[in-house]
């Protein structure tokens, strides 16, 4: 893991896609969206059903290897308000046997407003706490320092005449937005004006490659970056070529 400051905390990025707290021993994730692939057959676009049990197995694995003691996921849980109930069988056991043997916080998001804790978990709106914010959505004009998800933000740098394409955290002065965690989750550009609004600010895309923490300014100080086609790193360096071999 690779330690993050933000908002005078320490996290330590935990895969590509999740925060570990050690000072609450609790791992952060968002986006799971859960019964996606299901959610999408109902519309007659079949997918394959193991999407639910391959995020919950992901999730699974970081909680053991960060022994984490505390879940909070930070919104969009399920794909949609009926995805509670439907969530396929080995995928409820496995989230059940989740949340009996650690603290387990749901907080709402836009695509589960009705998330009840059907499989365990105490559900909330948001959660406040030592001078922070966990919720699920960004707010510009947000009185304390927040970490939030929604947004899925990707990055997408050039690599030897193609595109190398990483989820990414994007990283402002009050706000950190979380990768979405799920495995059937799309991305947004980390440069997109969506996320500029959202962060109000300047901001930096973040991704842990190895060892060390690799940062690319989003150059949202400036009014043209809201037609900036390509995100180009602080420092050129080796690094997209890093990127692509890691």
């Amino acid at each position: 893991m690779v330690p993050l400051s933000f908002a005078n905390h320490l996290f330590h990025v935990a895969g590509p896609a999740a925060l570990y707290w050690p000072v609450h021993k609790a791992l952060l994730v968002a986006d799971l969206h859960l019964e996606k692939a299901s959610f999408y057959a109902r519309q007659g676009q079949m997918l394959p059903p193991y999407d639910s049990r391959a995020t919950l197995d992901e999730l699974a694995s970081l909680i053991t290897k960060t022994a984490a003691e505390t879940v909070f996921c930070l919104g969009d849980n399920y794909h949609d308000d009926d995805g509670e109930a439907r969530l396929e069988g080995e995928a409820a056991r496995l989230l059940e046997t989740l949340t009996r043997n650690t603290r387990w916080v749901w907080i709402s998001g836009n695509h589960d407003r009705d998330v009840s804790g059907l499989w365990g978990g105490e559900v909330i709106t948001e959660w406040i706490g030592d001078g922070l914010a966990l919720r699920h959505e960004a707010t510009p004009d947000t009185d304390l320092p927040e970490i939030s998800g929604h947004f899925h933000p990707k990055l997408r740098v050039p690599v030897r005449g193609r595109h190398v394409s990483r989820r990414c955290f994007v990283k402002g002065e009050k706000h950190l937005i979380m990768p979405a965690f799920g495995a059937l989750t799309g991305g947004l550009a980390a440069n997109h004006s969506a996320i500029e609004e959202a962060v109000a600010g300047p901001a930096e895309a973040v991704i842990a490659l190895k060892e060390k923490l690799v940062c690319f300014d989003l150059g949202f100080a400036s009014a043209s970056s809201r037609s900036q086609q390509e995100i180009t790193p602080k420092t050129q360096l080796t690094l997209p070529l890093a990127i692509a071999n890691s």
